[in-house]
């Protein structure tokens, strides 16, 4: 079996923090990367349209100047007038305009009339001419011209650099000579822009994913320094909890030691001392023969029972057996009457048997809060009477100690009586419960609620119980 995965406190907390971090970054770089592309495609192909259909314009315009400057020439020509036919020729041959701009003239046969910047087309028959693509160049030039004129795209050389490129053309007929009079304009310049503007905003994309990236690796050393100094700090403040907790334990150790070497002092082993004492004079008296032996017998022998119910006294207050036989009720029963006998302080107990029953830890710590309780309600708080509730809830086992003294005076709790307190407490937290002390001038209420977690099963027993009821 491989051994389990644990996790410390600190670790849990950075991954707590940490993978929803991670996973929301994750998320919002892929949802700002895509918004910002699309959007970007949106736009750049929004002005690459608008680009392309300036230049569109831009040639019919020049096409139009190219019209005006022989349309005399030609309204005025026969259809057999070669002479015009060559005037024009010599017209549009000189309309250059651009690095790369020229018009060009076919018949519709195909044959190439005027090509200044590329004079080898001149006088060549270019019917069925397509371009590296495939696209049909000359056949279609002519089925356009015919229609009545209109656009054409296809990639041609450019006259500058000899490369071929993207170029948009514009052509229109000359019916009555059967030729195609047209200008075109390379458009690999705007792909060139529109390209930069693509890489640019994938640039921009990249530059906003890093900062992204950057913020969140800032922010995940952020989280785990905090989450080293945090787990630091519980350190520190449960090494002084676990040393002040030892600390308590062992006061309370001494102070439990002090009261039980008390007792024994002050009650057991003076009625041990009178009983040795009446058991040497009636010894004497025998040897003397004096009557009164057996009178000095009798005294020793009520001594002796006296140690006996002093010791079954200690041994009850140290661990009352009657919580293991009977259970929790008779048990603060008889710890309510012994209270009250001994301190003619009047006791009132009511229960209510539980459905079910409490474990052992419940058991002892109900029964040590109650202890603690009246303890306090003796020292300190000068009360005339005591009532004590123990019942079942839904919520788990109830218990209620009021009494009507004087109540908790809060800067004497913190300075000497806050010991008996917090020990109340931590045994009730031990057990995921909740301990509510409520004090005023009327008196004092102590609430002890323990969960239904520790409600045994129907069935189970407990050490010494024996079948009983626990509660």
């Amino acid at each position: 079996m491989r051994p389990r995965l644990r996790l410390s406190y600190g670790q849990k907390l950075f991954l707590l923090a940490t993978v929803p971090l991670l996973v929301s970054v994750a998320v919002i770089s892929t949802l700002v990367a895509s918004q910002s592309r699309q959007l970007a495609d949106r736009e750049i192909a929004a002005l690459e349209s608008k680009l392309i259909e300036a230049k569109r314009e831009e040639l019919k315009n020049y096409l139009s100047i190219a019209r005006t400057a022989f349309v005399n020439i030609y309204g005025r020509a026969a259809p057999d007038d070669e002479r015009a036919k060559l005037e024009v020729t010599r017209i549009l041959a000189a309309m250059l305009y651009g690095q790369d701009g020229y018009f060009f003239v076919f018949d519709y046969d195909g044959t190439n009339l005027v090509a200044p910047r590329q004079t080898r087309l001149i006088g060549r028959d270019w019917a069925g001419l397509r371009d590296v693509d495939g696209v049909p160049i000359t056949d279609e030039l002519i089925r356009i011209a015919r229609s009545g004129g209109g656009y054409h795209e296809f990639r041609w050389p450019k006259p500058s650099t000899g490369e071929t490129a993207p170029m948009i053309a514009y052509v229109n007929g000359l019916q009555d000579w059967r030729w195609v009079v047209g200008t075109g304009i390379f458009v690999d310049e705007i792909r060139a822009s529109v390209a930069a503007a693509r890489a640019e905003v994938e640039a921009r994309i990249r530059t906003t994913t890093y900062l992204i990236l950057a913020i969140t690796i800032v922010a995940l050393l952020t989280v785990f320094a905090t989450g080293i100094a945090l787990n630091i700090r519980e350190r520190r403040l449960a090494d002084a909890k676990l040393k002040d907790l030892t600390e308590r334990i062992i006061d309370t150790q001494e102070e439990e030691r002090g009261r039980v070497a008390r007792e024994l002092h002050d009650g057991i082993s003076q009625i041990l001392v009178s009983v040795r004492y009446a058991l040497d004079l009636a010894q004497r008296r025998l040897a003397k023969g004096d009557d009164r032996a057996g009178e000095s017998l009798a005294k020793g022998t009520e001594a002796l029972s006296g140690a006996i119910t002093e010791v079954r006294r200690i041994s009850r207050d140290l661990r009352p057996g009657v919580l293991d036989d009977l259970g929790l009720g008779p048990a603060i029963k008889a710890l309510a009457d012994d209270f009250s006998t001994r301190t003619g302080i009047a006791t009132e107990f009511e229960t209510v048997v539980f459905r079910g029953r409490l474990d052992e830890e419940a058991r002892i710590a109900l029964y040590r809060v109650a202890q603690e309780a009246l303890t306090n309600v003796e020292r300190h708080a000068d009360a005339t009477a005591v009532s004590i509730q123990l019942r079942g809830r839904r919520t788990g086992a109830y218990m209620r100690i009021a009494d009507d003294g004087a109540g908790i005076d809060r800067r004497a709790d913190r300075a000497s009586a806050g010991l008996g307190l917090r020990n109340m407490t931590e045994r009730i937290e031990q057990l995921d419960g909740t301990l509510r002390i409520s004090s005023s001038e009327q008196g004092t209420v102590v609430e002890a609620l323990v969960p239904l977690s520790h409600m045994l099963r129907p069935g189970r027993r407990t050490n010494g119980t024996n079948g009983k009821d626990t509660t």
